[in-house]
């Protein structure tokens, strides 16, 4: 008689408890790191309601002195809002272009790479990584010469198109790590249902690739959101300086306001702290979507 076989039993497969010991002290490693990373928004923030004296001496790392009416309200109320907000629209228009050029050639890039057969794509795809090794600092004279030879100099475009190039090679990257993981067979079918190969990129691939536009977006804004080195070279105009830009000139020659800068900085910090918040958990499912195949 054959040997009945064991009926299945789902405690067999799950995850089994921890011991309070590990609990607690994962839990205590926990908090610890979580106050190690959320220290700095709170330095910063205690920072901008100080003034100099505060800040460099009597109150580097706490709280401000004397109670909550007492501080240092003033550095918020000083701040030139016309100024910040024209700084605010300039890094709003040049992040968001350059962002929006590097998703779409990152994406038809990565679609010529991995979905399309010839000869040199190997080769290409190097190429594009190369783009990660090469330090921004080491391109600037040749940018820089590039640029006043197009006749961008003092405009929006000698920062949207460097930005743009210096994150294409990693948005190709992550654009490449999601597209290998698109099945062939769904290119085969829309050929056979009469799709072109744009029908196949814009209604079957784009549509797939949409978990990898939120890793390529927080990428490339948080690069572009607080570049200064090509800001400060490229634009000298006051009405076209991006926020890193303007908030450097705050800071006088022999005296600053370190109160006022810092009520800058807290406010310039706002877009990338909402934009973590709403696309946090995005990232994450992107993340795993581009490493787990299936």
């Amino acid at each position: 008689m054959a040997k009945k076989k064991d009926s299945f039993n789902p405690d067999q497969y799950a995850i089994q408890k921890s011991s309070p010991v590990f609990r607690v002290v994962s839990t205590v490693l926990l908090i610890i790191w979580s106050a190690l990373n959320l220290y700095p928004l709170f330095w910063m923030i205690t920072f901008s309601l100080k003034d100099n004296m505060q800040i460099t001496k009597t109150a580097m790392y706490g709280l401000p002195k004397g109670a909550p009416s007492e501080w240092i309200w003033k550095n918020y109320k000083d701040l030139q809002i016309k100024d910040i907000l024209m700084y605010f629209k300039n890094s709003a228009i040049v992040t968001f272009l350059a962002i929006l050029i590097s998703m779409i050639a990152a994406m038809m890039a990565s679609y010529a790479l991995m979905r399309i057969k010839w000869k040199f794509r190997g080769a290409i795809n190097k190429m594009f990584m190369l783009g990660i090794t090469i330090p921004v600092q080491a391109s600037l004279v040749p940018v820089f010469i590039i640029a006043k030879n197009l006749g961008w100099i003092d405009t929006r475009m000698a920062l949207i198109i460097p930005y743009a190039a210096f994150s294409l090679s990693m948005s190709i990257l992550i654009s490449n790590g999601f597209m290998t993981n698109i099945p062939m067979d769904l290119d085969e079918a829309a050929y056979i249902d009469g799709c072109s190969r744009y029908g196949v990129f814009f209604r079957i691939i784009v549509p797939l690739m949409l978990p990898a536009v939120s890793t390529i977006a927080i990428y490339s804004f948080l690069q572009c959101w607080n570049e200064l080195m090509f800001a400060s070279t490229f634009i000298s105009t006051k009405e076209l300086r991006t926020l890193p830009s303007g908030l450097r000139q705050l800071t006088g020659t022999y005296t600053t306001n370190f109160g006022l800068v810092g009520a800058a900085i807290t406010v310039a910090t706002i877009p990338t702290i909402i934009i973590y918040i709403l696309l946090s958990r995005k990232i994450q499912e992107s993340f795993i979507a581009g490493a787990v195949k299936g």
